[in-house]
C-alpha cells in the first residue's frame, strides 16, 4: 500500500501544470459562458451597443531600421550564377 502511495504522489509531480486558462472550460461552465483568448480589450462597450477603440489601449510596437541590415528572414533564397537556389543566411 505505501508503495501504490508514492508512486500516485510521482505521477502527480510529473503531470503538466494547467495555466488559469485551462481551469475552466465550456463544456464544465454554464451555457452562455465564453472564455476568451486572454487578449486585452482595446476599448469600451458603449449603452447604445457600441464600441469606442481607445488609441491609448492600442498596442504600439517599436521596430528598428533594418534597411543596413545583412541578415534576412528565416529561409530566404536567392539564385546565384548557375540558376540554383542558395540561401542567404
Amino acid at each position: 500500500m505505501p508503495l501504490g502511495l508514492i508512486l500516485g504522489l510521482g505521477r502527480a509531480m510529473r503531470r503538466k501544470r494547467t495555466s488559469s486558462l485551462d481551469i475552466l472550460s465550456s463544456k464544465r461552465a454554464p451555457r452562455n459562458y465564453y472564455k476568451g483568448k486572454n487578449c486585452k480589450p482595446t476599448g469600451f462597450h458603449t449603452r447604445k451597443g457600441g464600441y469606442v477603440v481607445v488609441l491609448e489601449k492600442l498596442p504600439n510596437y517599436v521596430v528598428p531600421d533594418l534597411t543596413d541590415f545583412k541578415l534576412l528572414g528565416n529561409g530566404a533564397r536567392a539564385l546565384d550564377d548557375k540558376g540554383s537556389h542558395v540561401i542567404l543566411a
